[in-house]
């Protein structure tokens, strides 16, 4: 078996294909058929062994080090299309969302779905707070709902414009911010009290018109950014925008890719701890175009196109830190 990558870089497209690109050379080392559904969502796992694919209506598991096309497990409790998928810290467990009104908790040691919460609208984003007790989902009515995992319930609901569909939520590392991204091309930012173990007190910080196309993904930094914290606003308009979280000032906008851009995610290589300021920061982006692009952020600059699939290229998932090895 060839030596695993320090950098995993995958997409997946309406082509109904995954690839794995090197991200430095751009070449593509390994293409996977997914003949049953498109790929809404990618996800690599903390220790770099795993891939999931988000489907409709099902979640498959690929071994990211072989080149066996057939998934290692699946998933199947959803009943349409499952729109976020992700992994607990020690990758232990994975979560989902789906458009049946559902979010899910799957148990990675143990077969079938372990838990379900009801959000009776199409759940369009989830996103695991860094406590790792708490989901955070948005959906297509409009509804953010907070799932406390000790509990075993809802603990939070807000509404920042009725009937707009939040298309993306984000946490700051630090478990400090929530950014929530709708339709309407708005991102709304909310403050968590520093101490505040939870996510039940929600202290509304800054309202950003960030596009006039829908936002399709909102990110928040990596904590090797730090002290330097940014925004990044995925949109149907083209572009990706960098926000400078002090104030929400406008720091770059990334223009190059020609139809919507769909995802996008932070690098967070250790090598850029040094300084780890905006001019070492990275970005990969999926767009309809049926590319995806790194981006160098400081110079607004795509400095790889990585080109193959044949359809929209929707989703894209990264991995260059260190591996987070299962507990």
């Amino acid at each position: 078996m060839a030596q695993q990558p320090s950098v995993i870089l995958a997409t997946a497209s309406y082509d109904r294909t995954i690839r794995f690109w090197e991200a430095q050379s751009g070449r593509c080392y390994r293409t996977i058929q997914y003949p049953d559904s498109q790929v809404n969502k990618l996800e690599i796992t903390p220790d770099k062994q795993f891939l999931a694919a988000a489907g409709n209506p099902h979640i498959r598991l690929f071994d990211v080090n072989s080149n066996t096309p057939q998934p290692i497990m699946s998933y199947e409790s959803h009943t349409n299309n499952v729109t976020a998928v992700g992994f607990q810290c020690d990758g232990n467990w994975m979560y989902s969302g789906s458009e049946d009104g559902t979010v899910k908790i799957w148990d990675l040691r143990a077969p079938g779905c372990q838990r379900e919460y009801e959000s009776r609208a199409a759940v369009n984003t989830v996103f695991l707070h860094p406590n790792q007790t708490e989901l955070i989902s948005g959906d297509q009515n409009g509804n953010i709902r907070v799932w406390d995992l000790t509990a075993n319930s809802c603990s939070c609901e807000l509404v920042p414009e009725v009937d707009t569909a939040v298309r993306s939520l984000t946490v700051m590392w630090d478990g400090s911010l929530v950014v929530a991204a709708n339709n309407n091309g708005t991102c709304y930012v909310w403050r968590l009290l520093r101490g505040n173990q939870t996510m039940t007190n929600f202290e509304p910080l800054h309202k950003l018109q960030a596009h006039d196309g829908y936002i399709l993904k909102c990110l928040l930094s990596p904590e090797l950014c730090d002290p330097q914290r940014y925004l990044a606003t995925a949109s149907s308009d083209h572009t990706v925008k960098i926000w400078n979280v002090d104030g929400f000032t406008l720091e770059k906008t990334l223009v190059g890719h020609q139809r919507w851009v769909w995802d996008c995610v932070f690098s967070v290589d250790g090598a850029f701890l040094i300084t780890a300021q905006l001019d070492l920061l990275w970005l990969c982006a999926a767009s309809s175009d049926a590319t995806a692009r790194l981006w160098k952020v400081a110079e607004g600059e795509a400095i790889r196109v990585y080109q193959g699939h044949h359809k929209a290229t929707v989703c894209c998932a990264l991995h260059d830190g260190a591996e987070s090895s299962p507990s």
